[in-house]
């Protein structure tokens, strides 16, 4: 899971850092809002942890742009020294899915975090057989069905699926395929990405026939859609 931390106390920031990445979380550090709110044009993060006092933009303003954007929907959690009953209604009728007030217990942490990604996710990550629509994939065997019929993979393929399949309707940045699928720090050509998502696409049948849709979003990334019903018929016409 891909985390964003945004705090300017260098100390807090480390700290927060090493618990989440010792964890399993890949997690990109933040000290200041600016720098945070641009890579979210860019960038897609399964998770947001928030400082409110930020020496450029507050984090409750971060957070306000945020919500406004409908493609830009990844859980949020607040950590801050500010700890008045209005602080924590004003955050969360904002929009922030959790708060914590510093210092944090690492456990606890942890704990608050794992909570809100099964709430945003459709199944949890450790669950061994991941289900969505008519595909099944094992992620121990890396063996995968469509409507109970194999499906060839590379492993490549198949965490590339998996991811997209995790996130049915959810823009996903190159950078946040990238690290997920080649790991953090890959130099993966724009080219082999295509692809690999070409591949997938094709052997999963991903196209608006078969009832899903898998797009490029233009200086982003991609898109995976379910169609519905009505969309789905208007496809065949």
């Amino acid at each position: 899971m891909r985390v964003a931390l945004l705090d300017d106390d260098e100390h807090h920031l480390g700290a927060t850092a090493s618990t989440l990445t010792e964890a399993g979380f890949s997690c990109h550090a933040y000290a200041l809002s600016k720098d945070l709110l641009f890579d979210l044009k860019r960038e897609s993060f399964d998770l947001l942890v928030v400082d409110w006092l930020m020496p450029d933009i507050p984090g409750i303003e971060v957070l306000k742009q945020v919500r406004a954007h409908s493609g830009m929907t990844p859980p949020v959690l607040f950590i801050t020294s500010r700890d008045s009953e209005r602080d924590v209604v004003e955050a969360l009728e904002t929009g922030a899915d959790d708060y914590m007030v510093k210092p944090v217990r690492s456990g606890e942490l942890i704990a608050r975090v794992r909570a809100l990604l099964r709430r945003a996710m459709p199944q949890p990550e450790a669950d061994r057989v991941f289900e969505q629509g008519p595909f099944r994939l094992d992620t121990r065997t890396l063996e995968v069905w469509r409507d109970n019929q194999p499906v060839e993979l590379t492993q490549k393929e198949f965490q590339l699926a998996l991811l997209l399949l995790r996130n049915v309707g959810r823009p996903l940045s190159r950078g946040h395929i990238r690290e997920m699928v080649w790991g953090r720090g890959s130099e993966v050509p724009s080219r082999t990405m295509d692809t690999h998502v070409s591949r997938v696409r094709t052997k999963l049948e991903l196209r608006p026939e078969f009832g899903y849709l898998l797009a490029p979003v233009y200086s982003y990334g991609y898109r995976l859609e379910q169609l519905g019903a009505t969309a789905l018929l208007e496809k065949q016409d």
